[in-house]
C-alpha cells in the first residue's frame, strides 16, 4: 500500500533488528538518531540553556548523543539522567559525554529548553516519582520541550498516556516512521510537531498508512481535454423532508465543487419547492417511494443518503433500495442511526465499494461496543470494517479510514474549525463525489476527509459548514500543481 507507512512499536523494533542484522551496528544507528534530533533542535531554536533529560534505555542513550553534539556546537547544555545506562550502546554514548550530568530534577538551574529522552514509545509502566512530576509541569511548558521518538509516558501503539502523568512537547522526532501513537489522540496533541528523520533502515511496509496525498493524489479524476460532465462522474443525494433540506444540500454542493459532472437531489415532493429556491448547478427531481427511488438511481455512480433525511422507516426502506442499484453508496447520520436495532440488515446490504461515514455517537450505534474494547481507533475501525464489508471512515479529531481487507488510513491534519454542524455533510458530498469520478471507495474516503481538513484550515476561525465548499478550489488548485512535483 502506498503512503507513508506507520509502524508499531513491535514494528519498529523489527526494522532496527534488521538493520543491525544486515550489519550496521547498533550504536552506529544510535549516533544517526542523536544527530537526527540535534540538527531539528538547531533548525529550530538558537542556543539556550538545554538540560537533557536522559533514562537508562536506547532513548537515553540517543539523549546522550543529542547532548554531546548540541555542546559541540556551543550550546551550555547538561544532562539529567535517570538511573545508569543499562544498554551496551547507550552506555558507550554515555562514555562519549563528558559535560556536567546530575540526577533527574537535580538541574544547575531552570532549562529555557529540556530534551526529554527519558523512555520514548516503548514504555510499558507509568511514569512515577521525578519523571512524573516532570512530565506534569511540561504542559505548561511544551513550546520548549522536545520529545526523542515519543513524549515519555505516552504509549506508541494507542497515544495514550500509561496512567496519570505523561510529557507535553512542542517538536517530537521520530525515526523511520510514526507510530499510532504521534497521529492518534491524545498523543498527537502532547507530540506538537512531528518530524519523522531517515537513519538509513531500509524501506518498511505497512497496512497503516498516515492519510497524506501520497497514498491517493496519483489516482485523483482529474479533467483532460476530452472530459464532458457526463464522465466525470453521476452523483445523487436524497433529501430529508421540507423541513430537513439544508444537509442534503451541503452534500450536494460539496460533491459538485470537487468535481463530480452531473450532481442530483431526489427530494420528496413536500420538499421541492424549498431545495428548487436555493438550487442552482445542482438538479432536482423529486420520488415519492423507494422503488421510484431505485429506478431514479439505477443509472448513476454514487449515491449519499443520511444527511438530515430522518431516523424513520422510509429512511430504512431508501437505503436498502438504493442498495440494489449498481451505485456505490455513501451511508451517513440518520441513515445509520436507522439501523441502530438491526446493524445486520444493514451490513446485509452493504459491498466494498459503499461507505459509511459515522462519528463515534453513530459507531457506537452500529458496533455496540467494539470502540470500547479496542485498544485504539485503528483496531476499532479495521473490525468495523470488516463486520460491515465497507469502507468505515471512524470521524473525530484524529479519523480513522479503515478497509475490509486490513488496509487502514490514521487522519492527521485534522482541523479544530471542523466542530461546526453541517460539516459532516460536505464531508460525505466529497466521499461520495470522488467515488462517483472513479476513484476506488478507500482512496476516495482518504482524499475526501484530508481535502476537508485543509479547506477548513485555510478559513480557520468563524468557518461554518456552507464556507467549505467554496474552499475546495483552492486545494484543489495546490494538488493539481504538486501532481507531477
Amino acid at each position: 500500500m502506498s503512503g507513508r507507512p506507520i509502524l508499531t512499536v513491535k514494528e519498529m523494533a523489527a526494522a532496527d533488528r534488521g538493520a543491525i542484522e544486515a550489519g550496521t551496528p547498533a550504536f552506529e544507528l544510535m549516533q544517526r538518531a542523536g544527530a537526527a534530533v540535534a540538527d531539528a533542535i538547531c533548525e529550530r531554536f538558537t542556543p539556550r540553556s538545554t538540560a537533557v533529560l536522559c533514562g537508562p534505555g536506547d532513548n537515553g542513550g540517543d539523549g546522550y548523543v543529542v547532548a554531546r553534539l548540541l555542546a559541540e556546537r556551543g550550546w551550555p547544555v547538561w544532562v539529567e539522567r535517570l538511573g545508569p545506562p543499562k544498554s551496551d550502546s547507550a552506555g558507550q554514548a554515555a562514555t562519549l559525554w563528558t559535560g556536567e550530568t546530575v540526577e533527574l530534577g537535580r538541574g544547575p538551574r531552570t532549562a529555557d529548553l529540556t530534551v526529554d529522552a527519558l523512555f520514548g514509545a516503548g514504555l510499558d509502566r507509568p511514569l512515577t516519582g521525578e519523571a512524573a512530576r516532570i512530565a506534569r509541569a511540561s504542559e505548561a511548558r511544551a513550546d520548549q520541550v522536545v520529545a526523542i521518538d515519543m513524549p515519555s509516558g505516552v504509549a506508541g501503539d494507542t497515544g495514550q498516556p500509561k496512567g496519570d502523568a505523561a510529557f507535553w512537547a512542542g517538536l517530537t522526532v521520530t525515526f523511520h516512521a510514526k507510530k499510532p501513537g504521534h497521529v492518534l489522540e491524545p498523543g498527537q496533541s502532547r507530540c506538537g510537531d512531528v518530524v519523522v528523520a531517515d537513519i538509513g533502515l531500509a524501506p518498511s511496509q505497512s497496512q497503516l498508512i498516515e492519510n497524506t496525498p501520497e497514498a491517493w493524489l496519483a489516482a485523483f479524476p482529474w479533467p483532460t481535454h476530452q472530459s464532458h460532465k457526463h464522465a466525470r462522474g453521476r452523483l445523487i443525494v436524497v433529501s430529508g423532508e421540507a423541513w430537513n433540506t439544508g444537509a442534503a444540500r451541503l452534500a450536494a454542493r460539496a460533491g459538485l465543487r470537487i468535481g463530480a459532472g452531473l450532481v442530483t437531489i431526489l427530494s420528496p415532493p413536500d420538499a421541492l419547492a424549498v431545495n428548487a429556491a436555493h438550487l442552482e448547478a445542482v438538479m432536482l427531481k423529486p420520488f415519492e417511494t423507494e422503488i421510484e427511488l431505485e429506478q431514479l438511481a439505477a443509472q448513476v455512480d454514487a449515491a449519499i443518503i443520511g444527511p438530515a433525511a430522518g431516523v424513520n422507516e422510509t429512511t430504512l426502506l431508501n437505503v436498502l433500495a438504493l442498495a440494489r442499484t449498481g451505485a456505490a453508496l455513501v451511508i451517513d447520520a440518520d441513515a445509520i442511526t436507522v439501523f441502530r436495532d438491526d446493524p445486520e440488515e444493514l451490513f446485509s446490504a452493504l459491498d466494498v465499494d459503499d461507505v459509511l461515514t459515522p462519528h463515534p455517537g453513530e459507531f457506537e450505534r452500529l458496533f455496540p461496543g467494539v470502540l470500547a474494547e479496542a485498544p485504539e481507533r485503528i483496531s476499532a475501525a479495521r473490525k468495523a470494517a470488516r463486520k460491515a464489508d465497507a469502507v468505515v471512515i471512524l470521524k473525530g479529531a484524529d479519523t480513522v479510514i479503515a478497509h475490509p481487507d486490513g488496509r487502514a488510513a490514521a487522519n492527521s491534519n485534522g482541523s479544530p474549525w471542523l466542530a461546526t454542524a453541517g460539516s459532516g455533510d460536505v464531508l460525505a458530498g466529497f466521499v461520495g463525489s470522488l467515488i462517483a469520478q472513479g476513484m476506488e471507495s478507500f482512496e476516495a474516503a482518504c482524499a475526501a476527509v484530508w481535502i476537508h481538513s485543509e479547506a477548513a484550515d485555510l478559513h480557520g476561525p468563524g468557518l461554518t459548514a456552507e464556507d467549505l465548499p467554496g474552499l475546495v478550489p483552492m486545494v484543489l488548485r495546490r494538488l493539481y500543481a504538486e501532481r507531477t512535483a
